[in-house]
């Protein structure tokens, strides 16, 4: 994730990596009254991602906190009014930003309101599909479901890899593209300079010439 962006109560997206990397490990924060915290990460296309949350009681009569999942262009991917606990999944349907925002709507009249705790889960990927499902669905056995793991982990690898080189090869184009840009303006820009410093002699000369300073 990145570091917090300015703006109050925005968590910013440093932290979700750290969880989605985790897998196994929930992120818990605090979320003050009329505040919003959002997690942002950028994902592959065609990855699936699994949320389970959970919010606090604790907190103001009449509490409400908001969840919604959208990503880059604004499309809402799971949005949940009063959110207590629950579980969201989705597959992604771009490579982009997708955004998890909690939203604390507590007012605070005269006194001072506790801050809801939120605890997220969030795996993607590998990490995501249930193969306990999956054992009994095809009747494997234990060891061909650990199998069944390593094998979708090592192609979610091969894809990473492939999807960097893609991206390197991009990059390179787009170097190669600028440098020869770049060489092509400098000859023209060259070439501008010289006829200007021509015509420039030649209008001295026709000049001095015209006054007669020099035969």
């Amino acid at each position: 994730m990145r570091v917090p962006r300015p703006g109050p109560g925005l968590l910013g997206p440093l932290l979700l990596p750290l969880l989605l990397a985790g897998g196994c490990g929930a992120l818990s924060f605090q979320l003050p009254a009329q505040t919003r915290k959002c997690l942002k990460e950028e994902m592959h296309r065609d990855v699936m991602v699994t949320g389970e949350y959970e919010v606090s009681e604790a907190g103001a009569p009449g509490a409400r906190t908001d969840l919604r999942v959208t990503d880059s262009s604004g499309h809402l991917l799971y949005s949940k009014e009063d959110a207590k606990k629950g579980k969201f999944a989705f597959t992604t349907d771009d490579y982009e930003i997708y955004e998890i925002c909690f939203e604390n709507h507590a007012q605070s009249v005269g006194f001072r309101v506790p801050d809801q705790l939120i605890i997220l889960n969030v795996k993607h990927g590998v990490e995501a599909r249930n193969y306990e499902d999956i054992a009994k669905a095809e009747k494997l056995k234990p060891l061909e479901v650990d199998l069944r793991r390593l094998e979708d982990l090592s192609e979610s690898i091969v894809k990473d890899f492939a999807y960097m080189k893609q991206r390197e090869e991009e990059m390179r184009d787009t170097n190669e593209s600028t440098s020869t840009r770049v060489l092509y303006f400098s000859i023209f820009s060259m070439l501008c300079l010289v006829g200007l410093a021509t015509w420039q002699v030649c209008y001295l000369r026709r000049f001095f010439k015209a006054k007669k300073l020099i035969e």
